[in-house]
């Protein structure tokens, strides 16, 4: 992980274009080729960022972040203020709470659930930034990813947009297309994995598990 905080102004392009004027700011590149740009505020969120799989090329005082879409992120450092790097060595990644594991258990079982046909590859299937939960073969042939979440926010969506990323690559799977799924999504989450071309599923948890809801019952 290498921090940098600098003087920068900061040039994207790509869907649409986006320039942040010259402050003080924290750059972030990680050992996949993430790079983001913080603000001192906003909580977690960066100003800008750049996912893997990327180009990064720095000169002088520019960095150039490119990626296989044409996207562009160009940052000027106009003063260097500290660059530090750190290894973080391997992570776990994040630990399932007891109900989306035992969702991507159900939905294991039962994959036809989320959509026709679908059939189940492999539960948990490895990437180089962590498993996905289930990988599914449509019926029409294609690979499809799954992620799956009690509650489905925008970090779900980026989450499962990395791991299409590294899938795409591999040609025994492409085309891998995905499919965010949860009890519950939010809107924004439904908004941003449509305008990636990502489905998105909501479940019903007592019923996967084939529990009657007493306002079900008629008598």
């Amino acid at each position: 992980m290498r921090l940098v905080i600098a003087e920068c102004t900061v040039d994207y392009a790509g869907r649409l274009t986006a320039h942040l004027p010259r402050a003080t700011r924290l750059l972030m590149v990680k050992a996949d080729g993430c790079v983001a740009v913080h603000a001192d505020g906003g909580a977690y969120k960066p100003l800008n960022w750049m996912n893997a799989p990327n180009s990064f090329v720095e000169h002088d005082d520019l960095w150039a972040v490119t990626n296989p879409k044409g996207e562009e992120l160009l940052i000027s450092i106009h003063q260097m203020i500290s660059d530090t790097s750190f290894d973080l060595g391997h992570d776990p990644g994040l630990q399932k709470d007891g109900v989306e594991a035992h969702l991507q258990e159900l939905l294991a079982m039962q994959p036809e659930r989320l959509e026709a046909g679908l059939k189940l590859i492999r539960r948990e299937y490895p990437t180089e930034i962590g498993p996905v939960d289930l990988l599914c073969r449509h019926p029409d042939g294609h690979t499809i990813a799954v992620e799956i979440k009690r509650r489905g926010e925008i970090d779900g969506v980026e989450q499962l947009t990395r791991y299409l990323d590294f899938l795409n690559r591999v040609p025994d799977l492409a085309p891998v297309h995905g499919m965010f799924v949860a009890q519950e999504i939010k809107p924004q989450a439904k908004t941003l994995a449509a305008d990636r071309s990502i489905d998105w599923v909501e479940v019903d948890y007592d019923e996967l598990r084939g529990i009657e809801r007493p306002q079900q019952r008629l008598f």
